[in-house]
């Protein structure tokens, strides 16, 4: 069944809510960050300097959010999903254009790309929240020791109540975030107002002309000005959970103006008076809204965590079912949408991630860079991936693509390169956090390989198994034997020794091999095959089911398609192969990539849980593979 989605009301709201809080944020923090004093390479306050940061914060927002995610991004789904890792399964099903070699590299960079993106999910929460608890200090100074505590508290509320749902969560934020623009647009305006000729850094010349002739100053404010796209990638990762064309609504109608009208606000109430640009956000508000603000701005925060918390569950879970991580324990939040999604183990593991940076850094300015390296990194991968996937997809011309991308690629690699300018300010951190995450990733999938090779030899062949089934036949007990099994061409580890050491085999026995394909769904006509292995009787079939990424494997409703009329599923027993994994002493992997591979196996869902399967009714039978 084709992925379906909906631009109504309710939907817009729930994106609002969920999808746009990081960058709906970044207003907070952007222009403060940039005129920082502090910074190791501070952009002097001077009306020419703020007409060149606005004019560029306007025409990146412009070009990386709204033309390459929102009007080129958002395109290239499969078959409904977003981000990175539905890039990197649009080019494995286009690889054979290119090559093995060349599809392995660019599905190396997505998955460094994603590894990125985990970066990101841990740094956000804790710079906006910091950032907006902090206004408290505008409000009243005295309480700056209480930042660090209070944003504690809030993020570990927000991470307790990921289990209800994107559903139920949005409902909730959406109409937080609704006045949230509200307020940035009013505030943003009227400022504008007041010192009307800030409008002229619309025109692309002052960013040009910024860049031109102060290029020394220019280049290093990059690495802040890039705070204002912030976010974008969760737009794009999001796209399961809400559509793309709710998310192409809202982002139009409401939030880029809103963001656009604080941006340029701010840069006007620098200009009146460059003391501003100490905390220029909560100085646009009159001192009676403050603190009022604050709270708001607080609100928000905590929903722009949400946008990418959500954004690392789509990302983990589709990254297990290509084979890049562990089954996961995945739990379905909707019986609606099938892309909402909630994974323990990646919710606590951010949980601790951002306490870990809050109680670090400590404030968000030393959270800025380390931010901007994350986010430049990740989009500059997406839309090199993006290029690949519209020649192969869509046959876009190279020349419009030369064109096109090369402007594109030039721009974020423009902000790259900026923000590894401050490697020893803190851009180090997403960089070293995507380097574990992209080992674990890519051990994980190298060790999978080389268990499932010897794995393969120790089942045989299955049809010779079942040959000599017919030719030997052990002692018959009645009911019904589901052995779950790897693939079709090998026989089943826990079948194979209840056959050669109890001496006993079911009177019906189904052969399940479960395939998710490089699709979030597959249609229900399409999802069970059989094969009756040429057995007398039909007494020993094997059944391929098939599942997307993006879907919940409940394996016994799938089964009963099969069984319907020819045996029964109530009282079968379902057998399991569990493998035990040691360490070798082979050369296939180094000796410490061998422990981290073990190591990750831990992580492993229960199979029975991740099928559904019946607890009472389910028997493991174990073996052990040194790798």
């Amino acid at each position: 069944m084709a992925h379906t989605e909906s631009a109504s009301l309710p939907v817009v709201v729930g994106a609002l809510g969920v999808v746009f809080g990081d960058i709906g944020t970044s207003p907070i923090y952007t222009l403060q960050t940039v005129f920082n004093p502090e910074d190791p390479h501070p952009v002097p306050v001077s009306t020419a300097n703020v007409y060149g940061v606005v004019s560029l914060i306007f025409w990146s927002v412009m070009i990386i959010v709204t033309a390459t995610y929102v009007l080129l991004a958002l395109r290239a789904d499969n078959d409904g999903e977003g981000g990175i890792m539905a890039l990197i399964t649009l080019l494995r099903r286009t690889g054979g254009e290119r090559g093995r070699r060349a599809t392995l590299t660019l599905a190396a960079l997505g998955i460094f790309g994603a590894a990125l993106f985990f970066g990101d999910s841990m740094i956000t929460p804790a710079i906006s929240v910091l950032s907006a608890v902090e206004g408290l200090e505008v409000v009243e100074p005295a309480l700056a020791s209480a930042v660090v505590p209070i944003t504690a508290v809030i993020i570990v509320a927000l991470f307790l109540v990921q289990r209800r749902g994107t559903a139920a969560v949005g409902r909730v934020f959406g109409p937080v975030m609704i006045t949230w623009f509200v307020v940035l647009g009013v505030l943003g305006l009227i400022a504008i107002v007041e010192h009307p000729g800030i409008l002229r850094a619309l025109l692309p010349t002052y960013a040009i002309g910024f860049l031109a002739g102060h290029f020394g100053i220019a280049f290093f404010a990059l690495a802040a000005i890039v705070l204002a796209v912030t976010g974008a990638e969760a737009l794009y990762a999001d796209m399961g959970h809400f559509g793309r064309k709710a998310i192409t609504r809202g982002w139009l109608w409401l939030v880029l103006p809103s963001c656009l009208l604080s941006h340029i606000g701010q840069g006007a109430l620098i200009i009146d008076d460059p003391a501003n640009s100490s905390s220029p956000f909560f100085l646009l508000a009159p001192e009676w809204a403050r603190l009022p603000l604050v709270l708001l701005a607080t609100l928000a925060t905590v929903i722009a965590s949400q946008s990418v918390i959500t954004g690392a569950y789509s990302v983990a879970a589709q990254a297990a079912q290509i084979g890049y991580l562990p089954r996961l324990r995945v739990l379905h939040t909707s019986d609606s949408s099938i892309g909402q999604i909630y994974v323990p183990f990646i919710n606590w593991t951010l949980l601790v991630s951002v306490l870990t940076l809050v109680f670090a850094f400590r404030e968000s300015a030393a959270l800025a860079y380390a931010y901007g390296m994350a986010v430049t990194g990740t989009i500059t991968i997406t839309t090199l991936l993006f290029l690949v996937v519209a020649r192969a997809r869509w046959r876009t011309p190279v020349a419009v693509l030369a064109a096109g991308g090369g402007v594109l690629l030039l721009v974020d690699l423009l902000f790259v390169a900026a923000n590894l300018t401050k490697l020893v300010h803190g851009a180090w951190l997403p960089l070293l956090i995507g380097l574990i995450a992209f080992t674990v990733m890519t051990t994980w999938q190298r060790g999978r390989e080389l268990v499932s090779a010897e794995r393969a030899q120790r089942e045989g062949s299955l049809r010779e198994f079942i040959t000599e089934l017919r030719r030997n036949p052990p002692a018959e007990v009645s009911g019904t034997a589901v052995f779950l099994n790897r693939g079709s061409e090998t026989a089943p580890l826990a079948m194979r020794a209840n056959v050669e050491h109890n001496h006993v085999r079911h009177r019906n026995i189904l052969i399940v091999a479960v395939r998710f394909e490089p699709v979030p769904r597959v249609p229900d006509d399409e999802r069970t095959v059989v094969d009756d292995l040429g057995y007398d009787d039909d007494r020993i079939d094997h059944v391929t089911v098939r599942f997307g990424y993006a879907e919940a494997p409940a394996l016994i409703p799938a089964l009963r398609r099969v069984a319907k009329g020819r045996l029964s599923l109530e009282q079968a027993s379902y057998f399991l192969s569990k493998i035990d994994l040691r360490r070798g002493s082979g050369p296939e992997m180094a000796a410490w990539r061998k422990r981290l591979f073990i190591a990750t196996s831990y992580l492993t869902a229960d199979a029975a849980e991740h099928f559904g399967l019946p607890r009472n009714r389910t028997v493991i039978m174990g073996s052990h593979i040194e790798v």
